[in-house]
């Protein structure tokens, strides 16, 4: 209550409890806080459950990634048909058609695991989502550098007696991928094993509502993971752009420059704006993060060739290898 200036002391004006606080006494002069799971109702009389805020599958974001996530699997399987069925044509039998079915297949399960993302978290929910993006980005980037590396080593094995020709072949490209992505395993495995992720209940951050989140566990691991994969991507886009001027009809360097410098692109931009939301709009950030790099090395690396295959079927010959 407050007095009216220039009024007897039995006027006086009800002023409202202040947020978070309700009175269900009309002229009380005590107001009693709500506890941290409810708010006020309008009135402020009594309390009401706050509401629960995570990225669902039924919201708009959710189903529009819901959408993006099934598009770009199912073109991801009709490319991997097409270099299943032209398996020995020289365009796939080019740069370790080995290594491109593991990075068709990581790109396809990146797409998939979006669906981690959705939903209310749980616990193993949580574990899962991060780990599974980072191994998967993993095999993908690691993937696309030993691809670089063949390429490199390939142009740098072309003078006679050069030290660079024991260095070609298929087990030099699958070393890269197996030992490249058994780091990021050991990573994830080792944040698991401190400090695993964990759900949340956030009751701070908005004041009517309550946000059903994944911890990280740990911002050393997360930001390790992510600083790993990124310097994968790093090395290759490096290596890449030293010989993408190269002559070959097949020379997937150029290729790989793009795709590794949208890449990048992505991920830089995507820390301020991950750091800067809260709520369901962070999951929705890192989805699309993923869906953007994913749909980029898919579309740099595998959509010219698909069109030579089609489209220019005169060109995947052997000569022009």
């Amino acid at each position: 209550m407050a007095s009216r200036p220039g009024h007897p002391d039995c006027c006086y004006d009800c002023v409202p409890c202040s947020e978070g606080e309700m009175s269900p006494i009309t002229d009380s002069e005590i107001c009693h806080r709500c506890p941290d799971d409810a708010w006020p109702d309008e009135r402020k009389t009594k309390c009401v459950p706050k509401k629960y805020e995570f990225l669902s599958s039924e919201d708009h974001i959710g189903i529009i990634f819901i959408f993006a996530s099934l598009l770009f699997s199912l073109v991801t399987i009709g490319i991997l048909g097409i270099f299943i069925h032209h398996w020995d044509s020289p365009i796939v039998r080019a740069n370790n058609r080995t290594v491109s079915f593991i990075l068709l297949l990581s790109i396809l399960l990146s797409f998939l695991c979006v669906y981690f993302f959705l939903g209310c978290p749980g616990d193993i929910t949580c574990l899962l989502r991060q780990t599974s993006f980072g191994i998967f980005f993993s095999i993908s980037v690691s993937s696309v550098l030993s691809k670089t590396i063949t390429v490199c080593i390939a142009f740098k094995a072309t003078k006679p007696g050069s030290i660079w020709r024991k260095l070609i072949g298929v087990k030099t490209s699958n070393y890269v991928v197996g030992i490249c992505s058994s780091v990021q395993v050991l990573i994830c495995v080792s944040w698991m094993s401190v400090s695993p992720p964990y759900r949340e209940l956030d009751m701070t951050s908005y004041i009517d509502k309550i946000i059903i989140q994944c911890n990280k566990g740990s911002d050393y691991w997360f930001y390790s993971m992510l600083g790993y994969m990124g310097l994968l991507a790093a090395v290759s886009f490096v290596l890449a752009f030293m010989v993408r001027t190269l002559p070959d009809s097949f020379n997937e360097a150029k290729y790989i420059t793009f795709s590794m410098l949208l890449f990048c692109s992505v991920w830089i931009s995507m820390i301020p704006a991950y750091l800067s939301t809260r709520g369901k709009y962070m999951v929705a950030v890192e989805i699309f993060a993923i869906l953007a790099s994913s749909a980029g090395l898919l579309g740099c690396i595998f959509i010219p060739k698909c069109y030579i295959i089609i489209m220019k079927s005169d060109r995947n010959v052997r000569r022009n290898c």
